[in-house]
């Protein structure tokens, strides 16, 4: 199974990046799967730990692709690190063992501490629309832009249908951004 969740990590200058992720669990362990290069795969090398946020304000994982990562955080328990102030319930991993990949690496983790902080409630069509943008937009280099623009297409009649201000919030980040990777393909 992969869960969309919000790893947050830590650099050696205590630094926290925050970065939406799928990530597969299997039994008892959490599968961080990081593409080379990336901040979340350096900072769990060097730390041996991690966090994952069970986040239902979709504008966090819209924010994070969009340049928008200044969110609130708390301070972990077990680990040295900190989860996101608006999650629903927090993780503390940390790193078992390490399966290379040139391109994907597979971290594999095991959870020390979790703490449920308040009721999920569930997604409504908007925050699940988000969401798939999200993971659109994150793939705007590996797939054809008409792909991304029906998927878009598909997707904004449940927005429109169920949204409230932080989806249609966190939607506009990511239209602007597809619009803005558009002008400059045309340019090319």
């Amino acid at each position: 199974m992969i869960q969309e969740v919000i790893v947050t990590t830590q650099n050696v200058d205590g630094v926290t990046h925050i970065a939406p992720m799928g990530v597969h669990i299997q039994q008892d362990e959490f599968i961080i799967l990081p593409f080379r290069p990336s901040t979340t795969l350096n900072n769990i090398l060097n730390s041996k730990s991690a966090v994952i946020n069970y986040c239902d304000d979709v504008r966090v994982f819209a924010g994070c692709l969009t340049g928008k990562r200044d969110w609130p955080l708390m301070a972990t328990e077990k680990i040295d690190g900190h989860y996101l102030s608006s999650a629903l319930a927090h993780k503390e991993l940390t790193l078992l063992r390490i399966e290379e990949d040139e391109t994907r690496p597979q971290l594999f983790c095991k959870a020390i501490h979790s703490v449920n902080h308040a009721p999920f409630t569930g997604y409504n069509r908007a925050q699940f629309a988000v969401l798939e943008a999200a993971i659109l937009v994150s793939r705007l280099k590996m797939l054809p832009i008409q792909k991304i623009e029906s998927e878009i297409q598909y997707l904004s009649i449940g927005l429109h249908k169920t949204a409230g201000g932080k989806e249609l919030e966190a939607w506009g980040w990511l239209m602007e951004l597809i619009e803005q990777y558009k002008q400059e393909q045309e340019k090319i």
